[in-house]
């Protein structure tokens, strides 16, 4: 088998490998999500209800980019927290993220400013809210809908609502 070969063949592995980890295991250059600071988050909606989600935190820069890359599957309350230093224009993206996500940002006392719905899997595009939020929770692509969580709704967890 000439070097080429087994190095096409090393690559197709690798990738096959990939395809088939079960969520939250990491690729080489990803963190286990379980070695992510856990917690739970509960969204007060403007009907009275209290959903209750189980949630990662991305607390470094490293975890922010990585986020829910690689995820190919997640409960319907789970979801991952990015909580930013002081508000500021956020910018997120779907690079290598393979589930539809609800984007929820979030401002200085943790109510919803803005979602971005059933974002696109595997895409470059931008995501921005249109005001400087202080954190963005996301949620699996469509529970927003599902669940009746609208903007102005108070997500309540960890690290939220404190002003940064």
């Amino acid at each position: 088998m000439m070097k080429s070969e087994r190095l096409w063949i090393a690559a197709l592995l690798a990738v096959l490998v990939a395809a088939l980890l079960p969520p939250g295991i990491a690729t080489a250059d990803t963190e286990p999500l379980f070695q992510f600071p856990q917690s739970t988050a509960s969204i007060h909606t403007a009907a009275g209800h209290d959903v209750k989600f189980r949630i990662w935190t991305a607390d470094r820069p490293n975890r922010q980019e990585q986020g829910l890359m690689f995820v190919r599957d997640m409960d319907d309350h789970a979801g991952m927290l990015f909580i930013f230093q002081g508000s500021q224009q956020i910018t997120m993206w779907m690079k290598n993220t393979y589930l539809s996500l609800d984007m929820l940002f979030l401002d200085e006392q943790g109510r919803i400013d803005f979602i971005a719905p059933r974002t696109k899997p595997l895409s470059l595009d931008l995501i921005e809210a249109p005001r400087p939020v202080t954190a963005v929770l996301e949620l699996k692509g469509g529970i927003t809908e599902r669940l009746g969580i609208h903007i102005g709704d108070k997500v309540l967890a960890e690290g939220l609502g404190r002003g940064n």
